[in-house]
């Protein structure tokens, strides 16, 4: 073999070695981050676990439907806007999502402990991703007509939704937040640990 393919060899190599490197180096840093982030729910989840084991006191369910001013910014628009209820209603279509979600928030998903309230937490906001993407299915059709979609756009459009409405929840739906949409927003706001702010 020439020298310089070897050469060339060897730099596709180094390069090859150097990407996987920092590729790795990347996902290193996203797990530590990722578990970071964990611990620091994990307080909270603490806290609610508490709470709950204390008082056990839920108040009644309430929704109101998407949170975050969803579902209200959807109704005023269809109220601005009479075209657009009529071709998109006067809800948004995976508000039945929301409000599904909303039930397994208000009470914690029934859970006792931190561990487990984590994870029922990870659970519903994983179904709720789902679900507003499944919601696709009643109206694609709809929207390829209407819009001259394929359906790879309309699966595209909808699964940006249901990412974008996960990633929303996951980060302002942490229990004891203060916020009327947290984890466990059924129980009163979570007291302080003592000894822990």
């Amino acid at each position: 073999m020439p020298e310089q393919y070897a050469s060339a060899i060897r730099f596709i190599l180094v390069i090859c070695i150097a990407a996987h490197l920092v590729l790795f180096d990347i996902g290193l840093l996203r797990a530590s981050l990722a578990n970071q982030l964990r611990d620091l729910e994990m307080q909270s989840h603490e806290k609610l676990a508490l709470l709950i084991k204390d008082r056990n006191k839920l108040n009644s369910f309430t929704t109101d439907g998407c949170s975050g001013g969803l579902s209200h910014t959807w109704r005023t628009i269809s109220d601005w806007f009479p075209t657009f209820a009529e071709a998109h209603q006067n809800r948004p279509p995976w508000e039945a999502c929301c409000v599904m979600h909303d039930r397994i928030y208000h009470a914690a998903g029934g859970a006792t402990e931190a561990h487990e309230s984590y994870a029922l937490r990870l659970a519903a906001d994983e179904a709720l991703r789902k679900c507003v993407y499944d919601t696709r299915l009643a109206r694609s059709s709809d929207l390829q007509a209407q819009y001259g979609l394929t359906e790879q756009q309309v699966r595209a459009a909808y699964s940006l939704i249901a990412e974008s409405m996960f990633k929303a929840v996951r980060i302002g739906g942490f229990p004891c937040s203060g916020l009327d949409w947290r984890w466990g927003y059924g129980y009163p706001q979570c007291p302080s640990i003592p000894g822990r702010q």
